[in-house]
């Protein structure tokens, strides 16, 4: 057992870059448990994630703010503070702020995670016009 201790003093946020379009920011939330990694995520509006999939699964939860998910397939859509967003092993999705609010959620992601094409702003445009 081990308790995994907040944030790490005088550490900062991590921004993201090359998977992510817009600013996002990162903090662990327990690290270096090899296949799973546990952080809270902050997208700015607009902001969002490339494609990708995962080996095993993803959970996210919505701490506050409202975004999207999104998957290759059509599923998904609008999440708000509260939601629990269950993503299967392999299913092609992004997820990300809504265009005008930020978002904050709690993702634990297990197993590796794969990264694919840019969400281009088309994508997200599309996305938010079907729902």
């Amino acid at each position: 057992m081990r308790i995994a201790r907040g944030r790490v003093a005088g550490a900062g946020s991590e921004e993201r870059g090359a998977t992510f379009t817009g600013r996002v920011w990162a903090d662990p939330v327990l690290a270096d448990e090899g296949d799973v990694v546990v952080a809270n995520v902050f997208f700015e509006p607009r902001s969002r994630t490339d494609w990708h999939t995962h080996d095993v699964a993803q959970v996210l939860y919505v701490v506050a703010g409202a975004g999207w998910v999104c998957a290759r397939d059509g599923a998904g859509g609008p999440i708000t503070a509260g939601d629990t967003v269950h993503i299967a092993a392999g299913e092609e999705h992004w997820h990300g702020a809504g265009a005008d609010t930020y978002l904050l959620h709690l993702a634990i992601s297990i197993g590796q995670t794969v990264w694919l094409a840019e969400v281009t702003d088309a994508d997200y445009e599309s996305a938010l016009a079907l729902r």
